[in-house]
């Protein structure tokens, strides 16, 4: 049976020893190893993907003595282990649409168990490909009900992740705290030079010569979360603003399903304000 091992501690010599020295004792065969050791901040990341005769449960216990005198944080589970992700939508529905068609097809290693969206425009296609739409609609007056409806449905669904694709509703300082770590959000890259409405004719009139999406991590600064993947694409003069538009939901439907394919296989540690990905 196939296992992915993720770790992090603070650097010290002996800690790929100890690893290998474990899978060695399991009759380990490893298949995929990444590690990276920060310098600046004395901190090591690992991913091994490996085969095993053993079971998790025998694993995991075997493991913890490893781990003990490295003060590791780690995972292990089976590969392939597919998360439980809830989708959140407004009227822009490419990233949506593109996540859908992802998992249909077996290209992300997701169970998309719910859409939850604060208008209905795409409730029609997520009912087409069988999964359970929920129309929230938020308010001022409303939103602290809609926060406990959304938090209720990922209790009682069991969601893994919250992705929000083109989201357009700021999320409370004190939900964003609840969903720490496992909420990905998605916007383009002109932020923080090109705010508010119609960003593209915003670029467009400065002649920008790059259109780029940011995916990160949600975090009670708005935009401001750890970054996972980022998407850049290259533009000049002749491109209209519709244009640069058309080309920016190709790039953060890109990003955002790089995201969530990383976060999904275990690859992303949050290290502060930034995050390390192991690819």
């Amino acid at each position: 049976m196939e296992f992915v091992l993720t770790l992090d501690c603070p650097e010290s010599p002996g800690i790929v020893a100890a690893v290998s020295q474990f899978l060695l004792e399991q009759g380990s065969d490893i298949i995929d190893n990444h590690q990276f050791g920060d310098r600046r901040d004395g901190h090591f990341f690992m991913r091994v993907r490996f085969t095993a005769p053993g079971g998790e449960d025998t694993l995991r216990g075997e493991f913890a003595a490893v781990a003990a005198p490295f003060a590791m944080r780690w995972h292990l589970e089976p590969a392939g282990t597919r998360r439980r992700v809830l989708i959140m939508v407004s009227r822009y529905g490419h990233c949506l649409n593109d996540l859908l068609y992802r998992t249909r097809s077996g290209d992300l290693p997701i169970d998309v168990v719910a859409v939850v969206s604060n208008h209905r425009d795409h409730e029609a296609l997520v009912t087409w490909h069988g999964i359970p739409f929920f129309h929230v609609p938020v308010t001022a007056a409303t939103k602290p009900d809609a926060e406990a409806r959304l938090l209720e449905l990922v209790d009682s669904l069991d969601v893994d992740l919250i992705v929000l694709a083109r989201y357009m509703q700021v999320l409370s300082d004190e939900l964003c705290g609840r969903l720490a770590g496992r909420t990905i959000n998605i916007h383009h890259s002109f932020l923080p030079s090109f705010k508010g409405a119609k960003p593209y004719h915003q670029a467009h009139e400065r002649g920008v010569k790059l259109v780029g999406a940011t995916a990160h991590y949600v975090t009670a600064d708005l935009d401001e979360g750890p970054i996972i993947a980022q998407e850049v694409i290259d533009v000049d003069h002749s491109h209209t603003p519709d244009d640069l538009a058309a080309i920016g939901r190709d790039a953060e439907s890109a990003a955002l399903a790089r995201a969530v394919r990383w976060h999904c296989e275990g690859r992303v540690f949050v290290q502060g304000r930034r995050t390390v990905v192991l690819r």
